[in-house]
């Protein structure tokens, strides 16, 4: 029989809630200490693909699918194929890490699951459709997107795709290399590209992505992806998987959410990179920080701090979503003027003052300095 009072409780079983669950647990630490989680779906379908890249091996390498250490970009007038190097490109699938996670969690016995949808969270008590349950301190990665509509002083973009799974008749794409970003598809007043992820030369994920303010009509991006596959040589193809995504693009802060025993996590808690839409990587950092954190026994609210990336991103949002058009052409400036390693340590935000400011230059300054002025006065 399910109890009342936890220590901790957390709302969400996605990528965030199972991670954090099984940091917590797996660290001697915390052994005496109860924990709840709280999933109002069952986890048994492969409902998204994640992708980071990391230098060499990290520490969900068994749950990686496939790798790549080369890319492409391409935009107008435009092409760079490069080496990832010394990163890699890994893909993680959703279902072998909700196996996966699940299969380790159940061998803690101060862990327990329920399937039950949260209502509220309020004054340390999560109340479900059912029951309520008393928490020593409530983790959510349960996302309202009311909290972002209703606000003005952050732009809000969303990275929205959808992404297909084909089977070609014949061998046509590079099995060793990805295409990061493809420009060259109509942009129609907004910044979209195609993705590409091969899994053998006959079968790969293609992703129609746009980074905008609205989404599309279902059947406007499976068109697009038709429409890039019938410009190479398939010999017809076969779509043998389907997933979408919407991503919020903000620097709207999240934290002003958290208090001292509750806080937001994952794409809730603004743990999704602002620029990219990238999360599941930092995720995965967020909760190793968020474990030791616990250990010091301080309020949540106190949990992560804004930097300098907080603010770059703060002002490529403001440029892009006046600008949306102009997504092409930022990605193409960065890419033409910069080392792949050093875009990717600064988008990883490991980079030093000198890369960034490298990387600064790259762009149409004026349109930033308007964004900054803006943003002072």
């Amino acid at each position: 029989m399910t109890k009342n009072h936890y220590d901790y409780i957390i709302c969400g079983g996605g990528a965030s809630g199972l991670l954090l669950a099984y940091r917590i647990c797996n660290d001697p630490y915390f052994k005496n200490l109860s924990i709840l989680i709280i999933e109002k779906d069952i986890k048994n379908t492969n409902d998204r693909t994640w992708c980071f890249w990391e230098s060499g091996t990290g520490d969900l390498e068994e749950l990686i699918h496939k790798n790549w250490d080369q890319a492409n970009f391409t935009a107008e007038d435009f092409k760079l194929d490069f080496s990832l190097q010394p990163f890699h490109y890994k893909m993680i699938r959703s279902l072998d890490f909700y196996q996966s996670m699940n299969n380790k969690l159940s061998k803690f016995d101060q862990l327990t699951q329920i399937k039950e949808k949260v209502k509220s969270i309020e004054n340390g008590i999560v109340t479900t459709e059912i029951k309520s349950y008393h928490g020593g301190m409530i983790f959510s990665s349960i996302y309202n997107t009311n909290s972002l509509t209703l606000q003005k002083k952050y732009p809000v973009l969303l990275q929205h795709f959808i992404g297909q799974v084909v089977q070609t008749q014949k061998p046509c794409f590079d099995p060793n290399k990805i295409e990061f970003m493809n420009f060259n598809v109509p942009q129609k007043g907004n910044t979209r590209f195609m993705y590409l992820l091969p899994f053998n030369s006959n079968k790969a994920l293609l992703e129609y992505t746009l980074f905008s303010k609205n989404v599309l009509e279902r059947k406007e991006y499976s068109d697009a992806i038709a429409e890039f596959l019938n410009q190479m040589p398939t010999g017809g193809f076969e779509i043998l998987e389907e997933e979408e995504g919407k991503i919020p693009m903000t620097c709207y802060r999240f934290d002003l959410k958290n208090s001292s025993n509750l806080l937001h996590i994952g794409t809730a808690g603004g743990w999704t990179k602002p620029s990219t839409g990238y999360t599941f990587q930092r995720i995965n950092e967020k909760t190793k920080e968020l474990v030791d954190f616990l250990k010091k026994g301080e309020p949540l609210s106190r949990f992560g701090k804004r930097d300098r990336f907080w603010f770059y991103d703060l002002l490529f949002i403001d440029v892009l979503a006046k600008n949306n058009a102009q997504g092409a052409d930022l990605f193409k400036r960065m890419f033409e003027k910069n080392s792949p390693e050093v875009i990717f340590r600064f988008l990883d935000e490991k980079s030093s003052l000198w890369d960034e400011f490298q990387i600064m230059r790259s762009f149409n300054l004026k349109q930033f300095i308007s964004a900054l002025l803006k943003r002072i006065f």
